[in-house]
Protein backbone atom coordinates (compact mmCIF):
# COMPACT_ATOMS: atom_id res chain seq x y z
CA UNK A 1 0.00 0.00 0.00
CA UNK A 2 2.41 2.63 0.93
CA UNK A 3 4.18 3.21 -2.83
CA UNK A 4 0.42 3.36 -4.49
CA UNK A 5 -0.75 5.78 -1.31
CA UNK A 6 3.03 8.14 -1.82
CA UNK A 7 2.26 7.98 -5.83
CA UNK A 8 -0.80 9.69 -5.59
CA UNK A 9 0.13 12.55 -2.99
CA UNK A 10 1.48 15.29 -5.42
CA UNK A 11 -1.72 14.75 -7.73
CA UNK A 12 -3.78 15.12 -4.37
CA UNK A 13 -1.68 18.21 -3.31
CA UNK A 14 -2.43 19.64 -6.59
CA UNK A 15 -6.12 19.12 -6.20
CA UNK A 16 -5.75 20.29 -2.48
CA UNK A 17 -4.55 23.45 -3.63
CA UNK A 18 -6.51 23.94 -6.23
CA UNK A 19 -10.12 23.63 -5.04
CA UNK A 20 -8.48 25.44 -1.87
CA UNK A 21 -8.91 22.60 0.46
CA UNK A 22 -7.34 24.57 3.30
CA UNK A 23 -7.80 25.15 6.85
CA UNK A 24 -8.50 29.32 6.23
CA UNK A 25 -10.69 28.61 2.67
CA UNK A 26 -12.98 25.70 5.20
CA UNK A 27 -13.43 28.14 7.76
CA UNK A 28 -14.37 30.62 5.04
CA UNK A 29 -16.68 28.60 3.28
CA UNK A 30 -18.59 27.32 5.94
CA UNK A 31 -18.68 29.83 8.36
CA UNK A 32 -18.29 30.15 12.51
CA UNK A 33 -21.34 27.79 12.85
CA UNK A 34 -20.58 25.40 10.57
CA UNK A 35 -17.01 25.47 10.90
CA UNK A 36 -17.95 24.80 14.71
CA UNK A 37 -20.64 22.18 14.60
CA UNK A 38 -17.70 19.69 12.18
CA UNK A 39 -15.47 19.85 15.57
CA UNK A 40 -18.58 18.33 17.78
CA UNK A 41 -19.32 15.64 14.77
CA UNK A 42 -23.05 17.74 13.64
CA UNK A 43 -22.48 16.53 9.87
CA UNK A 44 -26.15 18.81 8.99
CA UNK A 45 -25.16 22.25 9.07
CA UNK A 46 -21.50 21.01 7.95
CA UNK A 47 -23.29 19.55 4.74
CA UNK A 48 -25.96 22.54 4.14
CA UNK A 49 -22.99 24.89 4.26
CA UNK A 50 -20.69 22.66 1.86
CA UNK A 51 -23.37 22.47 -0.96
CA UNK A 52 -23.18 25.82 -2.24
CA UNK A 53 -19.20 25.36 -1.98
CA UNK A 54 -18.15 23.79 -6.03
CA UNK A 55 -15.52 21.38 -5.61
CA UNK A 56 -14.09 22.33 -2.27
CA UNK A 57 -17.48 21.13 -0.65
CA UNK A 58 -17.27 17.73 -2.49
CA UNK A 59 -14.27 17.81 -0.48
CA UNK A 60 -15.36 18.80 3.15
CA UNK A 61 -18.57 16.04 1.99
CA UNK A 62 -15.82 13.49 0.93
CA UNK A 63 -13.08 13.52 3.38
CA UNK A 64 -15.00 15.50 6.64
CA UNK A 65 -18.30 14.10 6.88
CA UNK A 66 -17.40 10.78 4.77
CA UNK A 67 -20.39 11.39 2.55
CA UNK A 68 -21.23 9.07 -0.56
CA UNK A 69 -20.20 11.01 -3.54
CA UNK A 70 -21.14 10.36 -7.47
CA UNK A 71 -18.51 9.72 -9.42
CA UNK A 72 -18.71 12.55 -11.66
CA UNK A 73 -18.43 15.08 -8.42
CA UNK A 74 -15.40 13.12 -6.97
CA UNK A 75 -13.54 13.23 -10.21
CA UNK A 76 -14.43 16.59 -10.84
CA UNK A 77 -13.17 17.50 -7.52
CA UNK A 78 -9.67 15.02 -7.14
CA UNK A 79 -8.20 15.89 -10.78
CA UNK A 80 -5.53 15.47 -11.56
CA UNK A 81 -5.82 12.48 -9.29
CA UNK A 82 -8.13 10.03 -10.72
CA UNK A 83 -11.09 7.70 -9.35
CA UNK A 84 -8.81 4.76 -10.53
CA UNK A 85 -5.60 5.18 -8.95
CA UNK A 86 -7.71 6.78 -5.59
CA UNK A 87 -9.04 3.31 -5.53
CA UNK A 88 -6.01 1.49 -5.96
CA UNK A 89 -4.34 3.51 -3.40
CA UNK A 90 -6.80 2.86 -0.55
CA UNK A 91 -7.95 6.55 -0.25
CA UNK A 92 -11.64 5.73 -1.71
CA UNK A 93 -13.52 2.74 -1.79
CA UNK A 94 -16.34 2.33 -4.44
CA UNK A 95 -20.00 1.68 -2.67
CA UNK A 96 -21.39 1.76 -6.39
CA UNK A 97 -20.93 1.10 -9.99
CA UNK A 98 -21.98 5.25 -9.56
CA UNK A 99 -19.99 6.51 -6.41
CA UNK A 100 -17.43 6.42 -3.82
CA UNK A 101 -16.54 7.22 -0.47
CA UNK A 102 -13.32 7.93 1.68
CA UNK A 103 -11.57 5.14 2.97
CA UNK A 104 -9.63 7.66 4.94
CA UNK A 105 -9.64 11.03 6.61
CA UNK A 106 -7.63 13.50 5.04
CA UNK A 107 -7.51 16.84 6.75
CA UNK A 108 -6.09 20.69 6.75
CA UNK A 109 -4.39 22.02 9.85
CA UNK A 110 -2.56 25.22 10.41
CA UNK A 111 -0.71 24.70 13.67
CA UNK A 112 0.92 28.34 13.08
CA UNK A 113 2.87 27.54 9.85
CA UNK A 114 0.13 27.29 7.50
CA UNK A 115 -1.74 24.34 6.45
CA UNK A 116 -0.35 20.60 6.52
CA UNK A 117 -2.93 17.92 5.29
CA UNK A 118 -2.74 15.06 7.46
CA UNK A 119 -4.08 11.42 6.75
CA UNK A 120 -5.28 8.93 9.42
CA UNK A 121 -7.90 6.36 10.00
CA UNK A 122 -11.79 7.43 9.82
CA UNK A 123 -12.38 7.54 13.57
CA UNK A 124 -16.44 6.99 13.15
CA UNK A 125 -17.50 10.25 14.49
CA UNK A 126 -19.44 11.23 10.97
CA UNK A 127 -20.45 7.39 9.70
CA UNK A 128 -20.06 5.05 12.82
CA UNK A 129 -16.90 2.54 12.31
CA UNK A 130 -15.13 0.03 14.45
CA UNK A 131 -11.90 0.54 15.37
CA UNK A 132 -9.23 -1.53 14.20
CA UNK A 133 -6.75 -2.79 16.31
CA UNK A 134 -4.06 -0.85 14.34
CA UNK A 135 -6.08 2.18 13.81
CA UNK A 136 -3.92 5.51 13.28
CA UNK A 137 -5.53 7.96 15.17
CA UNK A 138 -5.91 11.77 13.37
CA UNK A 139 -5.92 15.23 15.17
CA UNK A 140 -7.57 14.65 18.04
CA UNK A 141 -8.01 17.35 21.72
CA UNK A 142 -4.35 15.74 22.46
CA UNK A 143 -2.95 15.73 19.73
CA UNK A 144 -3.93 19.74 19.51
CA UNK A 145 -2.56 19.97 22.84
CA UNK A 146 0.62 19.07 22.65
CA UNK A 147 0.79 20.89 19.37
CA UNK A 148 0.44 24.14 21.64
CA UNK A 149 2.39 23.16 24.18
CA UNK A 150 5.80 22.22 22.10
CA UNK A 151 8.60 24.80 21.68
CA UNK A 152 8.65 26.65 18.28
CA UNK A 153 12.16 27.66 18.90
CA UNK A 154 14.59 26.23 16.45
CA UNK A 155 16.17 22.73 17.11
CA UNK A 156 18.36 21.09 14.73
CA UNK A 157 17.10 17.57 15.82
CA UNK A 158 13.61 16.72 16.47
CA UNK A 159 12.48 13.10 17.73
CA UNK A 160 8.84 12.45 17.71
CA UNK A 161 8.07 9.78 19.31
CA UNK A 162 4.60 7.72 18.80
CA UNK A 163 4.45 9.76 15.55
CA UNK A 164 1.14 8.25 14.40
CA UNK A 165 -0.04 10.16 11.85
CA UNK A 166 2.60 11.75 11.63
CA UNK A 167 1.19 15.22 12.83
CA UNK A 168 3.97 16.24 15.46
CA UNK A 169 6.73 15.21 12.97
CA UNK A 170 4.95 17.58 10.45
CA UNK A 171 4.93 20.31 13.22
CA UNK A 172 8.27 20.24 14.39
CA UNK A 173 9.29 20.13 10.48
CA UNK A 174 8.91 23.89 10.25
CA UNK A 175 12.13 24.70 13.19
CA UNK A 176 13.90 21.62 12.59
CA UNK A 177 17.00 20.74 10.09
CA UNK A 178 16.22 17.23 10.32
CA UNK A 179 12.73 15.05 11.99
CA UNK A 180 12.82 11.67 12.91
CA UNK A 181 9.36 9.96 14.02
CA UNK A 182 9.39 6.30 15.37
CA UNK A 183 6.18 4.37 15.79
CA UNK A 184 5.71 0.17 16.89
CA UNK A 185 2.32 0.60 13.95
CA UNK A 186 3.19 -0.64 10.59
CA UNK A 187 0.20 1.52 9.49
CA UNK A 188 1.39 4.31 11.12
CA UNK A 189 4.42 4.08 9.66
CA UNK A 190 2.32 3.90 6.06
CA UNK A 191 0.16 7.00 6.90
CA UNK A 192 2.75 9.05 8.75
CA UNK A 193 5.09 8.54 5.18
CA UNK A 194 2.03 9.72 3.19
CA UNK A 195 1.29 12.95 5.88
CA UNK A 196 4.74 14.08 5.15
CA UNK A 197 4.63 13.54 1.13
CA UNK A 198 1.47 14.88 0.91
CA UNK A 199 3.00 18.06 2.25
CA UNK A 200 6.70 18.04 0.03
CA UNK A 201 8.39 16.91 3.94
CA UNK A 202 11.26 14.64 4.22
CA UNK A 203 11.00 12.96 7.76
CA UNK A 204 12.87 9.65 8.77
CA UNK A 205 10.37 6.98 9.72
CA UNK A 206 11.52 4.50 12.00
CA UNK A 207 9.42 1.23 12.65
CA UNK A 208 10.30 -0.14 16.36
CA UNK A 209 9.21 0.12 19.83
CA UNK A 210 9.72 3.11 22.02
CA UNK A 211 13.43 4.72 21.61
CA UNK A 212 14.53 1.57 20.54
CA UNK A 213 14.83 2.63 16.88
CA UNK A 214 17.41 5.38 17.93
CA UNK A 215 18.99 3.40 20.19
CA UNK A 216 22.82 5.29 20.85
CA UNK A 217 21.11 8.69 19.23
CA UNK A 218 20.86 12.13 20.84
CA UNK A 219 18.46 14.89 20.00
CA UNK A 220 17.76 18.61 20.20
CA UNK A 221 13.83 18.27 20.95
CA UNK A 222 12.05 15.26 21.94
CA UNK A 223 8.24 15.17 21.54
CA UNK A 224 5.80 12.65 22.42
CA UNK A 225 1.76 11.71 22.16
CA UNK A 226 2.41 8.32 23.80
CA UNK A 227 0.08 5.64 24.11
CA UNK A 228 -0.38 6.71 27.73
CA UNK A 229 -4.19 4.82 28.70
CA UNK A 230 -3.70 4.04 32.51
CA UNK A 231 -4.93 0.58 32.16
CA UNK A 232 -4.55 -3.13 32.76
CA UNK A 233 -1.34 -3.67 30.87
CA UNK A 234 -2.83 -4.90 27.76
CA UNK A 235 -3.34 -3.77 23.66
CA UNK A 236 -6.55 -2.99 22.30
CA UNK A 237 -5.81 -0.56 20.23
CA UNK A 238 -1.94 0.69 19.55
CA UNK A 239 -2.99 4.51 19.17
CA UNK A 240 -3.38 4.19 22.77
CA UNK A 241 -2.55 1.17 24.91
CA UNK A 242 1.18 0.40 25.65
CA UNK A 243 0.79 -3.05 26.98
CA UNK A 244 2.27 -1.33 30.55
CA UNK A 245 0.06 -1.54 33.45
CA UNK A 246 -1.18 1.30 34.87
CA UNK A 247 1.28 4.64 34.30
CA UNK A 248 4.24 2.55 33.11
CA UNK A 249 3.86 4.26 29.09
CA UNK A 250 4.27 7.32 30.88
CA UNK A 251 7.30 6.23 33.42
CA UNK A 252 9.36 4.79 30.72
CA UNK A 253 8.94 7.85 28.76
CA UNK A 254 9.95 10.22 31.32
CA UNK A 255 12.82 7.59 32.50
CA UNK A 256 13.96 6.78 28.92
CA UNK A 257 14.07 10.17 27.63
CA UNK A 258 16.91 12.01 29.25
CA UNK A 259 19.21 9.16 27.59
CA UNK A 260 18.26 10.60 24.00
CA UNK A 261 18.84 14.17 24.67
CA UNK A 262 21.81 16.54 23.61
CA UNK A 263 23.54 18.81 26.56
CA UNK A 264 20.70 21.56 26.77
CA UNK A 265 17.98 19.19 24.86
CA UNK A 266 14.25 19.84 25.43
CA UNK A 267 11.61 17.29 25.91
CA UNK A 268 7.93 17.83 25.39
CA UNK A 269 5.72 14.84 26.77
CA UNK A 270 2.15 14.35 27.12
CA UNK A 271 1.69 11.92 30.08
CA UNK A 272 -0.52 10.40 32.56
CA UNK A 273 -0.10 9.29 36.16
CA UNK A 274 -2.03 7.90 39.00
CA UNK A 275 -2.85 9.18 42.33
CA UNK A 276 -2.58 6.77 44.74
CA UNK A 277 -4.20 6.77 48.31
CA UNK A 278 -1.85 7.84 50.76
CA UNK A 279 0.75 9.22 47.82
CA UNK A 280 1.61 12.73 46.42
CA UNK A 281 1.16 12.42 42.61
CA UNK A 282 4.01 15.04 42.42
CA UNK A 283 6.57 12.57 44.44
CA UNK A 284 5.50 9.69 42.07
CA UNK A 285 5.80 10.95 38.66
CA UNK A 286 9.60 13.10 40.29
CA UNK A 287 10.89 9.75 41.04
CA UNK A 288 10.88 8.90 37.46
CA UNK A 289 13.81 11.71 36.80
CA UNK A 290 17.49 10.60 37.51
CA UNK A 291 19.22 12.88 40.64
CA UNK A 292 21.61 13.98 38.05
CA UNK A 293 20.97 15.59 34.80
CA UNK A 294 17.84 16.90 34.67
CA UNK A 295 15.39 19.72 34.74
CA UNK A 296 12.17 18.80 34.83
CA UNK A 297 8.34 21.10 34.46
CA UNK A 298 5.98 18.96 35.29
CA UNK A 299 1.85 20.45 34.71
CA UNK A 300 -1.00 18.29 35.67
CA UNK A 301 -3.86 20.06 33.55
CA UNK A 302 -6.98 17.78 35.13
CA UNK A 303 -7.65 14.59 37.20
CA UNK A 304 -10.20 12.14 36.20
CA UNK A 305 -12.20 10.00 38.08
CA UNK A 306 -11.49 6.56 37.65
CA UNK A 307 -15.32 5.49 36.82
CA UNK A 308 -15.46 8.56 34.50
CA UNK A 309 -11.65 7.65 32.89
CA UNK A 310 -12.81 4.24 31.97
CA UNK A 311 -16.09 4.98 30.56
CA UNK A 312 -14.51 7.81 28.42
CA UNK A 313 -11.95 5.17 26.98
CA UNK A 314 -14.63 2.50 26.35
CA UNK A 315 -16.50 5.00 24.48
CA UNK A 316 -13.52 5.74 22.58
CA UNK A 317 -12.66 2.50 21.52
CA UNK A 318 -16.13 1.97 20.60
CA UNK A 319 -17.44 -0.04 23.26
CA UNK A 320 -20.74 0.30 24.58
CA UNK A 321 -20.72 0.46 28.61
CA UNK A 322 -24.42 -1.11 28.52
CA UNK A 323 -23.67 -4.19 26.47
CA UNK A 324 -22.84 -7.47 28.70
CA UNK A 325 -19.66 -8.01 27.33
CA UNK A 326 -18.44 -4.65 27.43
CA UNK A 327 -19.10 -3.98 31.41
CA UNK A 328 -17.06 -7.06 31.82
CA UNK A 329 -14.00 -4.73 30.36
CA UNK A 330 -15.38 -2.14 32.63
CA UNK A 331 -15.38 -4.43 35.70
CA UNK A 332 -12.36 -5.78 35.48
CA UNK A 333 -11.08 -2.31 34.93
CA UNK A 334 -12.14 -0.84 37.70
CA UNK A 335 -11.01 -3.73 40.05
CA UNK A 336 -7.77 -2.90 38.71
CA UNK A 337 -7.58 0.71 39.94
CA UNK A 338 -9.10 -0.67 42.84
CA UNK A 339 -6.72 -2.95 43.81
CA UNK A 340 -3.86 -0.34 43.08
CA UNK A 341 -5.45 1.82 45.55
CA UNK A 342 -5.99 4.39 42.51
CA UNK A 343 -8.83 7.26 43.19
CA UNK A 344 -7.42 9.02 40.15
CA UNK A 345 -5.90 9.71 36.95
CA UNK A 346 -4.06 12.78 36.67
CA UNK A 347 -3.35 14.70 32.95
CA UNK A 348 -0.77 16.59 31.75
CA UNK A 349 2.76 18.21 30.30
CA UNK A 350 6.01 17.11 31.31
CA UNK A 351 8.86 19.11 30.30
CA UNK A 352 12.52 18.20 30.23
CA UNK A 353 15.76 19.90 30.22
CA UNK A 354 19.19 18.47 30.00
CA UNK A 355 21.75 19.70 32.05
CA UNK A 356 25.02 18.25 33.58
CA UNK A 357 23.31 19.55 37.11
CA UNK A 358 21.74 18.15 39.86
CA UNK A 359 18.04 17.27 38.93
CA UNK A 360 15.65 20.30 39.27
CA UNK A 361 12.09 19.60 39.60
CA UNK A 362 8.63 21.41 40.17
CA UNK A 363 5.65 19.67 39.73
CA UNK A 364 2.41 21.61 40.03
CA UNK A 365 -0.90 21.99 38.80
CA UNK A 366 -2.08 23.75 35.74
CA UNK A 367 -5.79 23.33 35.64
CA UNK A 368 -6.83 26.94 35.00
CA UNK A 369 -7.84 28.02 31.13
CA UNK A 370 -5.29 30.29 29.52
CA UNK A 371 -4.99 31.25 26.04
CA UNK A 372 -1.03 31.25 24.83
CA UNK A 373 0.50 28.52 23.95
CA UNK A 374 2.55 27.02 26.19
CA UNK A 375 5.36 25.75 24.69
CA UNK A 376 7.83 28.16 24.22
CA UNK A 377 6.77 29.32 28.02
CA UNK A 378 8.67 26.30 28.80
CA UNK A 379 12.03 27.01 27.00
CA UNK A 380 11.50 30.59 29.02
CA UNK A 381 10.84 28.61 32.31
CA UNK A 382 14.56 26.44 31.80
CA UNK A 383 15.89 30.30 31.41
CA UNK A 384 14.57 31.26 34.75
CA UNK A 385 15.69 28.04 36.56
CA UNK A 386 19.20 28.87 35.29
CA UNK A 387 19.48 32.10 36.15
CA UNK A 388 18.36 31.20 39.55
CA UNK A 389 20.83 28.75 39.94
CA UNK A 390 24.07 31.52 38.50
CA UNK A 391 22.52 34.29 40.80
CA UNK A 392 21.81 35.20 44.35
CA UNK A 393 17.61 36.83 44.32
CA UNK A 394 19.01 39.31 47.17
CA UNK A 395 21.17 40.89 45.43
CA UNK A 396 19.45 41.33 42.13
CA UNK A 397 17.13 44.07 41.13
CA UNK A 398 13.31 42.90 39.42
CA UNK A 399 10.62 44.38 37.96
CA UNK A 400 7.32 43.19 37.51
CA UNK A 401 6.26 41.73 34.14
CA UNK A 402 4.07 44.09 32.27
CA UNK A 403 0.74 42.11 32.24
CA UNK A 404 0.90 41.68 36.07
CA UNK A 405 -1.57 42.59 37.98
CA UNK A 406 -3.10 43.40 41.72
CA UNK A 407 -5.97 41.55 42.89
CA UNK A 408 -7.60 42.68 46.30
CA UNK A 409 -10.52 40.79 47.31
CA UNK A 410 -12.87 42.27 50.18
CA UNK A 411 -15.95 41.28 52.29
CA UNK A 412 -18.74 43.36 54.69
CA UNK A 413 -16.99 43.66 58.06
CA UNK A 414 -17.71 45.21 60.80
CA UNK A 415 -16.15 48.94 59.58
CA UNK A 416 -16.54 48.63 55.85
CA UNK A 417 -15.18 46.56 53.57
CA UNK A 418 -12.21 44.31 55.25
CA UNK A 419 -9.39 42.71 52.68
CA UNK A 420 -9.80 38.81 52.78
CA UNK A 421 -7.43 37.76 50.01
CA UNK A 422 -4.55 39.84 47.65
CA UNK A 423 -3.65 38.04 45.07
CA UNK A 424 -0.96 39.10 42.29
CA UNK A 425 -2.00 37.85 38.35
CA UNK A 426 0.36 37.45 35.52
CA UNK A 427 -1.98 38.14 32.51
CA UNK A 428 -0.32 36.37 29.93
CA UNK A 429 1.47 32.91 29.44
CA UNK A 430 0.11 30.38 31.77
CA UNK A 431 -1.92 33.16 33.55
CA UNK A 432 -0.29 32.32 36.84
CA UNK A 433 -1.96 33.88 40.40
CA UNK A 434 -0.72 33.87 43.67
CA UNK A 435 -2.24 34.90 46.91
CA UNK A 436 0.58 37.48 48.73
CA UNK A 437 -0.14 39.44 51.81
CA UNK A 438 -0.27 42.83 52.23
CA UNK A 439 3.83 43.31 52.99
CA UNK A 440 4.14 41.27 49.27
CA UNK A 441 2.12 43.96 47.71
CA UNK A 442 4.39 46.90 49.01
CA UNK A 443 7.64 44.21 48.29
CA UNK A 444 6.21 43.97 45.03
CA UNK A 445 5.51 47.64 44.03
CA UNK A 446 8.88 48.91 45.03
CA UNK A 447 10.36 46.22 41.90
CA UNK A 448 11.21 48.04 38.69
CA UNK A 449 13.66 48.37 36.35
CA UNK A 450 15.98 50.96 38.03
CA UNK A 451 14.80 49.81 41.53
CA UNK A 452 16.76 48.61 44.18
CA UNK A 453 18.48 45.67 44.67
CA UNK A 454 15.88 43.08 46.53
CA UNK A 455 17.92 42.85 49.45
CA UNK A 456 17.37 47.25 50.28
CA UNK A 457 13.78 46.96 49.45
CA UNK A 458 13.21 44.69 52.16
CA UNK A 459 15.67 46.53 54.63
CA UNK A 460 13.59 50.00 53.60
CA UNK A 461 10.48 47.55 54.24
CA UNK A 462 11.44 46.08 57.55
CA UNK A 463 12.41 49.46 59.06
CA UNK A 464 9.58 51.24 57.94
CA UNK A 465 7.31 48.65 59.16
CA UNK A 466 9.28 47.70 62.52
CA UNK A 467 10.09 43.79 61.18
CA UNK A 468 13.68 41.78 61.71
CA UNK A 469 15.15 42.29 58.48
CA UNK A 470 16.63 38.98 58.61
CA UNK A 471 13.55 36.77 58.67
CA UNK A 472 11.44 39.64 56.40
CA UNK A 473 14.30 38.72 53.80
CA UNK A 474 14.38 34.96 53.70
CA UNK A 475 10.24 35.39 53.59
CA UNK A 476 10.93 37.72 50.42
CA UNK A 477 13.44 35.17 48.96
CA UNK A 478 10.82 32.45 49.00
CA UNK A 479 8.24 34.74 47.40
CA UNK A 480 10.92 36.20 44.88
CA UNK A 481 11.70 32.65 43.39
CA UNK A 482 8.33 31.90 43.87
CA UNK A 483 7.15 34.94 41.24
CA UNK A 484 10.19 34.32 39.31
CA UNK A 485 9.58 30.50 38.57
CA UNK A 486 6.36 31.44 37.18
CA UNK A 487 7.66 34.73 35.07
CA UNK A 488 4.89 37.44 37.29
CA UNK A 489 8.21 39.11 38.01
CA UNK A 490 11.83 39.00 35.82
CA UNK A 491 15.42 40.31 36.06
CA UNK A 492 15.65 43.82 35.27
CA UNK A 493 18.01 44.18 32.27
CA UNK A 494 21.06 44.73 34.19
CA UNK A 495 20.46 41.93 37.31
CA UNK A 496 22.69 39.38 35.31
CA UNK A 497 19.81 38.37 33.04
Amino acid sequence: MTATLLSTCQDLRTAFERTRYDADSLLEALGEAAHAALGRSEPVPVRRASLGCGDLGVLIRLFLLVDDIPDEDAARALAPLTLVAAVEAGILGRVSPTSVRALLDIRPLDAGNGTRWIFSDLDGSMRPAPTAHDHVLGVGQASLSLLRGTPTTYASEILDVGTGCGVQAVHAAAVADTVTGTDISERSMVLAAATAALNGLTIELLEGSWFEPVAGRRFDRIVANPPFVVGLGTIEHSYRDSGLDLDGASRLMIEQAPNHLKPGGTAAILASWVHVEGEDWRTRVASWLPDHGIDAWILQRDVADPALYVGTWMRDGGLDPRDQTSAAVAQAWLQHFDDAHVDGIGFGFVYLRATDLPTDVLAEDLRHAFDDPLGNEAIAYFDRVTWLRENDPADAVFRLDPSTALEHVSLPGTEGWETEVVRVHRGNGPNWQHEIDELGAMLLAGMREDGLPLRDLVGLLASAQGLDENQLLDAAIELTVGLLRHGVIVPSSGAGS
